[in-house]
């Protein structure tokens, strides 16, 4: 950086610089001295060194005016002053710095090195650069929302931090012609990332990498080859709504729309939903929704609240044999579940008289079937009008034994017992 002249305060008023100036230093310039003043130059210059390196430096003062010799100079570096067992007098208008096992910059535009005179006026400036140079760029994923749009996110390397400013390129071509571009649209979704907002082709694959440079190097990712068609995902479905199923205690509906983004285009679209208790950090998911938008929650505990989410992600877009990109989740929607009237562990319900067949054994094998139609029905196709009529019987025959038990009441005195099926099954 060339020599310069330093600001009005260095000049007037016989004090030290507030420390805030110093600490932009190398992002407007180092300051020098102005002339027809005593004149100074720190060398070297603006260096650059990797971390663990060793500084040697000079203070020089140019010109003779009283009280500027090195016996009365003295180094700060970002702000404080350096210890004077650092420095050493070499000649009588030069002071050497020794500085071993440097740490990284503590600013990315440089750490400020400045020489002083007695007074603490500042005399010469320059920026010290410590740091590695940039590893090489991995993990680059990329997606459209809309087949004309392409966003990147990388990982900047093994140990991201340099310690010094590191430039991120994103480069994109076709992959059997065509020139590089370079991505322009910077920090889209994050301090790593870009978006390519137009001028995309389709059925045509493109080479995506990314190029790290700094003051000590550069490094370049691997390419990634890729189809626009192939990596297309869509925003959260919209408009999820839960709720109950009549009075099943222990159900729940879910609906949603399909999103608007790619309802012009011909694709599928496969749906996955996740549900969790209110108390509970632990989602549940349920994969094989297909293309439905909507679905039924069975198996869940009476009186519970439900937060559930919902996304898509798009597949077979104009032919295309891969699956697509998952959709962030939707927002999360919140129901519950009736509670229970069935009486609990020890509710003294009345059992069948001595002689009467159970029915314990039928009951079972009944909740087996169901079990077994509510695992491999799960959100599918097939009817759940037999298995509500059935729930709803069940519920409303364990209301009424629960009200005859209230009442003191007791089967038949013949011993008899008869079941009422639902009207209609």
């Amino acid at each position: 950086m060339p020599a310069g002249r330093p600001g009005p305060a260095a000049q007037s008023a016989r004090r030290p610089p507030p420390p805030l100036p110093l600490l932009l230093l190398c992002v407007l310039g180092a300051p020098r001295a102005e002339s027809g003043a005593h004149t100074a130059v720190i060398s070297p210059q603006d260096p650059t060194l990797l971390i663990g390196s060793s500084l040697q430096a000079t203070c020089s003062v140019h010109g003779d005016p009283p009280g500027t010799t090195a016996e009365g100079l003295y180094w700060t570096l970002n702000g404080r002053r350096l210890a004077p067992e650092l420095s050493r007098v070499l000649n009588a208008s030069t002071l050497a710095l020794a500085l071993a096992n440097l740490n990284g910059s503590r600013q990315q535009s440089g750490d400020n090195l400045v020489c002083h005179a007695r007074d603490g006026s500042i005399l010469a400036g320059s920026c010290l650069y410590v740091g590695l140079p940039p590893e090489k760029p991995f993990n680059i994923s990329c997606w459209s929302k809309n087949m004309k749009d392409l966003t990147c996110r990388w990982t900047p390397g093994a140990h991201g931090e340099t310690f010094l400013h590191t430039n991120y390129s994103l480069k994109y071509k076709l992959r059997w012609y065509g020139q590089d571009n370079t991505c322009e649209e910077y920090h889209t979704v994050g301090p790593h990332s870009c978006h390519i907002p137009k001028d995309l082709a389709l059925f045509t694959p493109y080479e995506i990498w990314v190029e790290a440079t700094n003051r000590l190097g550069s490094a370049r990712s691997d390419v990634l080859t890729l189809d626009i068609l192939d990596v297309v995902t869509t925003d959260p479905p919209p408009d999820v709504h839960v709720s109950r199923v009549g009075g099943l205690e222990d159900q729940l509906s879910v609906r949603w729309v399909s999103p608007p983004a790619l309802k012009d285009f011909l694709f599928q679209a496969k749906y996955q939903i996740r549900y969790r208790v209110e108390d509970s950090v632990d989602w549940k998911v349920v994969d094989d929704v297909s293309n439905q938008t909507s679905c039924r929650l069975a198996g869940l505990k009476p009186g519970t609240v439900y937060f559930v989410q919902v996304r898509c992600n798009p597949f077979g877009i104009y032919g295309s044999k891969k699956a697509g990109i998952w959709s962030e989740w939707s927002h999360p929607t919140a129901a519950s579940t009736p509670r229970s009237e069935r009486p609990g562990p020890g509710g003294g319900a009345c059992e069948p008289r001595g002689g009467e067949p159970s029915s314990g054994p039928v009951r079972r094998e009944l909740k087996q079937f169901l079990g077994w139609l509510k695992k491999h029905a799960y959100c599918s196709n097939l009817s759940f009008r037999l298995y509500d009529q059935w729930r709803a019987w069940m519920q409303k025959t364990h209301k009424t034994r629960n009200q005859h038990r209230t009442r003191g009441s007791c089967p038949r005195a013949d011993g008899a017992r008869r079941e009422v099926l639902p009207d209609k099954l």
